[in-house]
């Protein structure tokens, strides 16, 4: 089995840049340039990549040893903007914590 943590990452990574692009291109492009299809199209994307990444963050601490309030603090990161790169550091050791020994 993958290391769940690993797809995590890359999810929240992937999150965090629907949510960067959301923020800074769309919503102006919305507001400032009267082209609402932005924030749908950017939006929607951004919607799907979140749910994943928190049914991911869900099935990594039912399946790994993270605790409650690591996954909270992954949960967090989330919500911020540039957060889940901040946190992408952090994310890699936990990583590394999950791998089979070799």
């Amino acid at each position: 089995m993958k290391n769940p943590v690993s797809l995590l990452r890359q999810v929240a990574l992937a999150e965090g840049v629907s949510f960067l692009l959301l923020l800074g291109v769309a919503m102006p492009l919305k507001y400032f340039a009267n082209m609402p299809m932005a924030v749908k199209v950017v939006g929607w994307a951004h919607g799907v990549l979140f749910v994943g990444f928190c049914l991911l963050l869900l099935q990594t601490l039912m399946t790994t040893r993270w605790s409650f309030f690591r996954a909270a603090v992954v949960f967090v990161a989330s919500l911020l903007p540039f957060a889940p790169f901040l946190l992408d550091g952090r994310m890699r050791e936990w990583e590394r914590e999950e791998m089979p020994p070799s």
